[in-house]
């Protein structure tokens, strides 16, 4: 029987039991260092044990929110749970790196307020009121699943969205492209008028597994893979399936305890990893090599490679799940920062695929940081659900010779699919997919701001390099919401398309557009949306094609 003692998650895990009086002072504190750390070394959760908690919950960035119950109602917060980008003037832009997950959020007045961008998840979430996606200036995409929302959902500012399983009141603001994927209540309005993609079912997705704490014990909840998923969460009816986990199966790594090495030996000897936050600096490369691994990560724990070797590879062939990760390039330029299989193999397997959810890559902004590729995918039958590559456009180490990467995302494995794919600023193709059968449900990507003279970016095929690139010997992918924007701030270049893709009747490609993000140099822009197809925005602001 497994033991009924408090794991040692460590320092920056807090875990909160009903009624605590010291609550919102240690609340206040953890907002309080995070809540302007945009590239500070803070790392935390906040765990709240099943009941009710009167607390409000202000969430900064690096800090994860959960609760702790089977199904989110066990868990409530009358009080909100929120973040508004004060600390920027309430422009949200720059709102990452922060997650609510699995609990039921009472406002007091009856709205609660999500100002967010990229990395910024909100999962497994009843909201009992309104939800405010922004709050008095911009914003900048986001990611909503299995959460309900009693009332209305206001985007606002939101440039874009994606949204999957989830049900609200109505949906309000409708800006550049957003998707929805098995929503309730989803907005009307067709393309290319309006900027909705809707697609009723998911052909195969996994929701995101969570930390439960039960009759004493705590395990990890993994749900189960799901086909042709509709309408709807997975909760609402008051089932929890899926598998539990012991947290004794798990090594609950720290950092600055666990090296690479310690990993690896608990990887190898048959236990999940569990790692809570911190930032990890490793000397040689996390290999998953036993189907089934979950590798589970508390608290936007972060790795980040010291000798240039690979951050995570996963070589098993099957049934792997990674979650909740954010893997940093380091100062030594790293060839592939996350590798899924191995080059030349076709490993996967659709009865038990390997799932990824909430992964975040990033090359600079938090200092030196130089990769050629964030993410290669080898194998098949791999399902991601929201991933951020970024190479960042602000911050330190920052230029176009500084933090070098030149693509986010390769894909070479076939029968993969992605459910909210953010690749942005590399150097080359943000996205290259080489794989067959590839389905991906929202793509948003910014070019990078800073190509010095057309000289230096050109591709192959002409001026600048299309975000989206589907290999040229590619039979069939599909790809719905499809948005690649622009802002050249050094240079007049120009892009001669956004998406390259081969003309053939297996390729189908669904609500595509480029858009000319404010400023940047006079005449530079993207010529056309796909191949030689769709308008410029090089003066104009938006193009589109169905």
């Amino acid at each position: 029987m497994e033991a009924r003692t408090e794991p040692d998650f460590g320092a920056n895990v807090l875990v909160f039991e009903p009624g605590e009086r010291d609550a919102a002072a240690r609340i206040a504190a953890v907002f309080k260092a995070q809540e302007a750390a945009q590239f500070g070394q803070g790392r935390y959760a906040l765990l709240f044990k099943p009941g009710r908690h009167e607390v409000d919950v202000p969430i900064g960035f690096y800090t994860h929110v959960a609760g702790l119950g089977r199904l989110p109602g066990d868990v409530t917060i009358a009080g909100p749970v929120w973040t508004d980008a004060a600390w920027m003037n309430h422009n949200a832009t720059c709102n990452f790196w922060r997650a609510v997950e699995n609990l039921t959020v009472a406002p007091p007045a009856g709205v609660n307020v999500w100002a967010v961008s990229q990395a910024a998840p909100m999962r497994r979430t009843h909201i009992k009121g309104e939800l405010q996606l922004s709050s008095r200036g911009g914003s900048s995409g986001g990611f909503l699943a299995d959460c309900k929302i009693d009332g209305v959902v206001k985007a606002g500012s939101q440039q874009q969205w994606f949204s999957r399983h989830s049900g609200w009141k109505e949906w309000t603001g409708i800006n550049w492209n957003m998707v929805f994927v098995g929503c309730e209540n989803a907005p009307a309005g067709e393309w290319p008028e309006q900027a909705v993609t809707r697609i009723e079912r998911a052909p195969v997705v996994r929701e995101k597994p969570y930390l439960v704490y039960a009759d004493g014990r705590w395990f990890v909840q993994v749900p189960p893979l799901r086909r042709e998923a509709g309408v709807g969460t997975t909760w609402e009816k008051g089932d929890a399936p899926g598998e539990a986990l012991p947290i004794a199966r798990f090594h609950i790594a720290q950092a600055g305890r666990d090296t690479a090495a310690t990993m690896n030996a608990a990887l190898r000897a048959g236990e999940h990893l569990l790692l809570t936050p911190g930032i990890y600096l490793l000397d040689d490369t996390l290999v998953v090599t036993r189907n089934d691994t979950v590798v589970f990560g508390l608290g936007f724990p972060t790795l980040m490679p010291v000798t240039g070797r690979t951050a995570l590879r996963v070589t098993a062939d099957e049934g792997v799940i990674v979650s909740g990760l954010v893997v940093d390039a380091g100062a030594v330029e790293t060839e592939t920062l996350v590798e899924f299989g191995l080059p030349g193999r076709r490993a996967g397997r659709s009865e038990n695929p390997t799932c990824v959810h909430d992964l975040v890559c990033r090359v600079g902004g938090y200092g030196p940081g130089k990769a050629k590729t964030m993410v290669v995918i080898h194998d098949s039958q791999v399902v991601g659900d929201n991933f951020w590559l970024w190479r960042a456009d602000h911050g330190e180490s920052v230029g176009w010779a500084d933090n070098t990467c030149e693509t986010g995302l390769r894909v070479e494995g076939d029968d993969v699919t992605l459910y909210g794919l953010f690749v942005e600023h590399t150097q080359k193709h943000q996205t290259i997919w080489r794989g067959e059968r590839g389905r991906v449900f929202f793509y948003q990507s910014e070019m990078p701001y800073d190509p010095p003279t057309q000289a230096a970016w050109r591709s192959p095929r002409g001026n600048g390099f299309a975000s989206y690139k589907i290999g040229d010997a590619v039979q069939a992918h599909e790809a719905w919401g499809v948005g690649v924007y622009h802002f050249f701030r050094d240079a007049a270049v120009v892009a001669d398309a956004g998406i390259e893709a081969p003309e053939r009747p297996g390729i189908q490609l669904h609500h595509l557009l480029t858009f000319r993000l404010w400023g940047g140099k006079k005449g530079s822009g993207i010529r056309h949306v796909l191949n030689d197809r769709g308008g410029e925005v090089i003066v104009s602001e938006r193009a589109k094609v169905k």
